[in-house]
C-alpha cells in the first residue's frame, strides 16, 4: 500500500459515451456556448467516410472550418499554421476527431492561439525543462474537445508531444487546461481505423497504465483504476481481433483506454517506455503505436527487481498470473500481430548510441523506477529489445 503521495484530478469536465459523436458534440457546443467550431480531423474520416459530414451537419452554422492534413508526429510548424487558421476563423472551440496526433495538435493549437504563436520559433520559451512542472503558458481562452478514433488515451491528459523539425526532437508541452474540456467516445468511429493502428494504440494506452502502476509516484486510486483498464483493454482488444464488427468489444476497449489513462490524468510520471518511445518517434520516425510493443517487454524485465509487486498484479491483469509480466505482455503483443523487436521497426544497433544520448535527459527516462546511471544502461536495455 502506498503510504505518502498526492493524487491530482484533471481539468476535464466530462466523458460522454453512448451517444453518436455528431449528436454529443453538438450538445457540448451548446453547453459551452460555442458558436465558431474549428474541426481538426482525420483525413480518412473526412474523405472516405461520412462521419465528419455528420458532425458538420449537426453543428450547422456553428461550424466555421475543417482541417484534415494532420501529420503523424505533431510538429511545431503545423501547429503554428493551424493556429493561424483557427485564429483567422475566430474559433471559440477546437475539436479533434481522430487519433493521438489530432488530439495533440488540438492541445498545442489552443496554446498557440492564446500566445499568437505562428512560427516554429515561437514555441521555444514554452518547452518543459528539467524540474519544471508546467510549460509557462497562460490558461487558454479557447478550449478543445476530443473525439478519439483510436485507443491511444492521450485525450485524457493535458500534455502534448510536439516535434521540433529543426532538431528532430519530440518535446513535451503542458498546461492543466490543455486537456480537453470533454471527451466523446463513439465506437462507430473506430470501425474505420486500420486494425494494426487500433491494436497498436491499445498497447500505447496500456503503457500509460503500466508505467503509472510501476511508478514510485503512483497513487492507490490510480493503481486500482489502471489495473481495471488493462483488464478491459486486454479482453476488448482480443475480442475485436476475433470479430472486428463486435461493437461491444470496441466500446469495452474504449472504456479500458479511459481507465488505463487514469495515472497519466493524475500526473503520475511515466517511465522509460514513454521516454524512449518519444525518441523513437520524434527522431527515428517509428509510428507511435509501435513503440510500446517493441520496448515494454524488455523494460518490464529491466525494472523487475524494483517493481516486483506491481508486476505480479500486472501479469494477473493480463490474464497470466503465473507468468513474468514481461513475458505476459510480450505474448499479448504477439497475439495481436504487432512488431515485437526494435529490428521489426527498422531500429538497429547502429542507432542505439544516439537514442541513449537523447533519452538520458528525458524527464520520463529520469523518472523510471529503476534508475539509468549512464547512457550505457540505456544501450543495455535497447540490446534486450533488439
Amino acid at each position: 500500500m502506498r503510504k505518502v503521495g498526492i493524487h491530482n484530478f484533471p481539468d476535464i469536465d466530462r466523458v460522454v459515451y453512448g451517444k453518436p459523436a455528431a449528436e454529443a458534440l453538438n450538445d457540448e457546443a451548446v453547453r459551452l456556448n460555442a458558436n465558431r467550431v474549428f474541426l481538426l480531423v482525420s483525413r480518412t474520416l473526412n474523405t472516405k467516410t461520412d462521419e465528419i459530414e455528420k458532425i458538420r451537419r449537426a453543428l450547422g452554422n456553428k461550424h466555421v472550418a475543417t482541417f484534415d492534413g494532420i501529420a503523424q508526429h505533431t510538429t511545431r510548424k503545423q501547429a503554428a499554421e493551424v493556429a493561424r487558421q483557427a485564429k483567422e476563423a475566430q474559433a471559440d472551440l477546437v475539436v479533434a476527431v481522430g487519433g493521438g496526433s489530432a488530439v495533440d495538435l488540438a492541445k498545442i493549437v489552443i496554446m498557440a492561439m492564446e500566445h499568437d504563436i505562428f512560427d516554429e520559433a515561437g514555441f521555444d520559451p514554452f518547452v518543459m525543462g528539467p524540474g519544471v512542472p508546467f510549460s509557462p503558458f497562460r490558461a487558454p481562452t479557447v478550449r478543445q474537445i476530443a473525439v478519439p478514433s483510436t485507443l491511444n488515451g492521450g485525450e485524457y491528459n493535458a500534455g502534448a508531444l510536439v516535434t521540433d523539425e529543426r532538431t528532430k526532437l519530440k518535446q513535451i508541452f503542458f498546461h492543466p487546461q490543455m486537456s480537453p474540456v470533454a471527451v466523446i467516445l463513439d465506437p462507430d468511429l473506430s470501425l474505420h481505423t486500420p486494425m494494426n493502428l487500433w491494436m497498436g494504440s491499445g498497447t500505447r494506452s496500456m503503457d500509460h497504465g503500466i508505467e503509472a502502476l510501476c511508478s514510485p509516484a503512483g497513487t492507490p486510486l490510480a493503481d486500482e483504476v489502471v489495473l481495471a483498464g488493462i483488464c478491459l483493454l486486454r479482453e476488448g482488444m482480443l475480442r475485436t481481433l476475433q470479430e472486428p464488427n463486435d461493437m461491444e468489444a470496441r466500446r469495452q476497449s474504449q472504456q479500458g483506454s479511459w481507465l488505463a489513462a487514469f495515472g497519466l490524468q493524475a500526473r503520475v510520471p511515466m517511465g522509460a517506455s514513454h521516454g524512449i518511445g518519444h525518441v523513437l518517434g520524434g527522431t527515428f520516425d517509428v509510428p507511435h503505436y509501435y513503440c510500446t510493443p517493441v520496448i515494454m517487454p524488455s523494460l518490464l524485465r529491466y525494472n523487475k527487481a524494483f517493481t516486483e509487486g506491481a508486476q505480479k498484479r500486472l501479469a494477473a491483469a493480463l490474464g497470466s498470473p503465473d507468468m513474468e509480466a514481461g513475458d505476459a505482455f510480450a505474448g499479448f503483443v504477439k497475439a495481436l500481430g504487432l512488431p515485437t523487436r526494435l529490428a521489426d521497426v527498422g531500429v538497429g544497433e547502429d542507432k542505439f548510441e544516439k537514442i541513449s544520448k537523447i533519452a538520458i535527459n528525458h524527464r520520463f527516462v529520469q523518472a523510471n523506477p529503476r534508475p539509468f546511471k549512464s547512457e550505457a544502461d540505456i544501450v543495455d536495455l535497447l540490446r534486450m529489445a533488439a
